[in-house]
């Protein structure tokens, strides 16, 4: 978990000022009018590490919590692609530094921990693998925010 936590860091230290160098016209623009803005997608891992954030502290008191979310409706609610481009980066780095400061503080007893993600099945994910994937998946959309950021196929 050691790993996941420096790595998690160093992505949000050292992205965080990369996006805000997006030029505001290329960070709203949506490819088409149904797809996410850079802005969107970026406000999309704002929703997911609210979701992950619940999963990693519910996780470590409750029995396999239920968690689960609609990315689309918490994009749409969330109204990000109208918000301050500042605000949606500050927003992405605080929660990313909390679930750092979560990960760090849990003790190695609880990685094995579950939560139940699964949408019409049970899918019981263990915490130290939602931290692992919830990593991946940060990566596979910060690629599309600054292409080629990283080498990774995430599913």
């Amino acid at each position: 978990m050691k790993e996941t936590i420096e790595e998690l860091s160093e992505i949000v230290d050292a992205y965080a000022s990369k996006i805000a160098s997006i030029r505001e016209t290329e960070f709203s623009a949506k490819p088409l009018p149904n797809k996410w803005s850079k802005k969107e997608v970026l406000g999309h891992l704002i929703d997911s590490a609210h979701n992950n954030l619940r999963r990693f502290i519910c996780g470590q008191y409750e029995s396999s919590p239920k968690i689960i979310y609609d990315q689309d409706f918490w994009v749409r609610s969330n109204d990000y692609q109208h918000k301050l481009s500042g605000d949606v980066i500050a927003s992405w780095k605080l929660i990313n530094e909390q679930i750092c400061s979560v990960l760090q503080s849990m003790p190695p007893t609880n990685y094995s921990r579950t939560c139940d993600t699964g949408r019409e099945v049970v899918q019981l994910r263990s915490l130290e693998w939602l931290a692992e994937d919830y990593v991946k998946h940060l990566k596979h959309h910060l690629n599309q925010i600054i292409p080629g950021s990283f080498d990774i196929v995430y599913k």
